[in-house]
């Protein structure tokens, strides 16, 4: 983590492109037909339960059964790959991007992962806190966990089996956790964000000008 953050750099990032720019790929083969168009806009799942399909963006069609994609986020229509309309398209290819409105949330969470230094899944595999941080963080909260670099701080579950992962980085306190305890995490995801205790203050600073500036 830089010594200096430069708050008004980071903000003036944001104010003059408050987006994210979501490209939308195939899951899977298939003839593609586009049924949302640039300039459109669309919603993600909504309803109480998220039972509510998001708006339907295009058809896949492969051995005449055809599989609709609808968008999981809200924002506008950027761009359409319009080449691709009614082509045999393969799985993963982008056919078109969504310009997604950034929330004040969602900002801050992309301020602290470049500011936090990141700790990632060494390989794809489900993680979960060891005993003693667990306990400490249900008792103290994470904030108050202080990790140095050697300390067993996870447990890895990957084939039926745990080892402990130690951790290597910079000593700080457990700032964010980004992944759920037992879900598969994939190789290189960010599972926790390590703050240096001096560094703290100037966390909560840049947070508080966002949820007090930002609109």
């Amino acid at each position: 983590m830089h010594d200096e953050i430069d708050y008004d750099q980071i903000l003036s990032q944001y104010r003059a492109d408050p987006f994210e720019y979501i490209a939308v790929k195939t899951s899977h083969t298939g003839r593609l037909q586009f049924k949302a168009a640039e300039g459109d806009a669309v919603e993600g799942v909504t309803g109480e339960w998220s039972h509510i399909k998001g708006t339907l963006l295009f058809h896949l069609e492969r051995e005449r059964n055809v599989k609709p994609v609808h968008s999981t986020d809200n924002g506008v229509v950027a761009s359409v790959e319009h080449a691709l309309e009614g082509q045999f398209v393969e799985a993963g290819e982008t056919v078109m991007t969504i310009r997604h409105p950034l929330k004040k949330r969602e900002i801050i969470d992309r301020i602290l992962r470049n500011v936090l230094s990141m700790f990632v899944a060494p390989e794809r595999a489900k993680y979960f806190f060891a005993l003693e941080i667990q306990s400490r963080i249900e008792k103290h909260g994470q904030r108050s966990i202080s990790i140095q670099p050697g300390d067993e701080i996870l447990t890895m579950s990957l084939m039926k089996r745990d080892r402990p992962v130690l951790y290597q980085g910079e000593p700080g306190i457990i700032h964010s956790v980004y992944f759920t305890p037992g879900a598969t995490i994939d190789q290189g995801q960010p599972l926790i964000g390590i703050c240096a205790e001096e560094k703290l203050p100037l966390i909560q600073k840049i947070i508080a000008r966002v949820k007090s500036e930002w609109e």
